[in-house]
């Protein structure tokens, strides 16, 4: 496949393909895919790169370029998808219209990324990843009670990269049946939008979701407290039935004000700091040999450093110019090839030049 790709969005689909087998090459522009630059925590080199595009090969083209986009022209002539997130348009206007492409070649799979959809105001504006969580409202539902926050990574960039990761696998399989590709176009907005359906129903219907930080808007007692070991626990009591079990256990008698979860919600200040006063005389041990005796979900609000550590979290390693590196394993296993390899900037340029004269 030829992926036209930059950032996160594109890289994160054509990296999943990647770990299935496929060939993928990654166009470059001269001096690099700007996300190389994004820090130097990956043993001097950007962790989003090293993360995003293992396995590839990488092609350094400028598309401004006749002999250059002729190249490009003849490696989509030979490939099964083009994926592209530039600008929108930017692609047709280098002399590389997706339509055109499938014209040509009808069993050709093209995938474009865009910011916001085409069609509207918002076409061209730009979408980073942080705005596109602004515009969608997903900065409303995030955060404290005093202030909106932002998800700590590029949620609505993967969103958007999963999507287009699973819209191009169905491409492949239709064509298998009808031996005929298709368009793909798909947006950062549309992504994360189609995952705030509820809190879009909730205020549809005139109750939109509070924004409580490590808690739930509507389920009580669901939060964090601090034990006497400093460790932050999370409980979550999703039934009368947990709360029977818990109450007398954790605060002795039951308080009528605490005897249902529609009570308990609107008396959780009482209720929070009837727990948190119990809690903050256990230890992590005691606290969770408690929950767990009451058959109560609970987990450590971990710092980073420490979910380094979690017993659940399984690595994989890739190889890179500065050395191996260790990634977290991908949640379906172990990736179909073993030993992928981050390029270089146009690392491969001369050869596929060569292959494709």
């Amino acid at each position: 496949m030829l992926a036209i790709e930059q950032a996160v969005a594109a890289p994160y689909a054509t990296s999943r393909l990647a770990q299935d087998g496929a060939r993928v090459i990654k166009v470059e522009r001269p001096g690099g895919d700007f996300a190389r630059g994004y820090d130097r925590a990956a043993a001097g080199q950007s962790s989003y790169f090293v993360w995003l595009n293992a396995g590839k090969e990488s092609l350094t083209l400028d598309l401004r370029d006749a002999d250059d986009l002729a190249l490009a022209r003849r490696i989509a002539a030979r490939a099964d998808v083009l994926i592209e997130n530039l600008a929108p348009g930017a692609l047709t206007r280098l002399g590389l219209d997706p339509a055109q492409l499938r014209a040509t070649h009808p069993g050709l799979i093209t995938c474009s990324i865009s910011g916001y959809g085409t069609g509207h105001a918002y076409e061209t504006a730009r979408a980073y990843d942080l705005l596109v969580q602004a515009e969608t409202g997903l900065c409303d539902v995030t955060g404290s009670a005093e202030a909106p926050g932002r998800v700590g990574f590029s949620v609505a960039d993967i969103a958007c990269g999963m999507q287009a990761y699973a819209a191009i696998l169905k491409a492949l399989i239709a064509r298998g049946r009808t031996g005929e590709g298709r368009h793909i176009a798909l947006s950062l907005f549309s992504s994360v939008a189609e995952w705030m359906a509820v809190p879009y129903l909730q205020a549809a219907a005139g109750s939109p979701p509070a924004r409580v930080g490590v808690a739930h808007p509507s389920i009580a007692p669901y939060g964090v407290f601090r034990l006497a070991d400093g460790t932050r626990l999370l409980i979550a009591v999703q039934s009368e039935r947990e709360w029977q079990r818990l109450e007398p256990e954790l605060l002795g008698p039951p308080d009528p004000r605490f005897a249902s979860n529609v009570e308990r919600v609107a008396n959780r200040p009482a209720l929070d700091a009837a727990i948190a006063a119990r809690l903050a005389e256990m230890n992590v041990a005691e606290a969770e040999g408690l929950m767990s005796r009451c058959a109560i979900a609970h987990a450590r609000l971990r710092d980073v450093t420490d979910a380094l550590d979690h017993p659940a979290l399984t690595r994989h390693e890739v190889v890179t110019p500065n050395g191996p590196i260790d990634l977290p394993r991908p949640a379906t296993g172990l990736p179909e090839r073993e030993g992928l390899t981050v390029p270089d900037a146009g690392a491969q340029t001369d050869a596929i030049r060569t292959e494709f004269s």
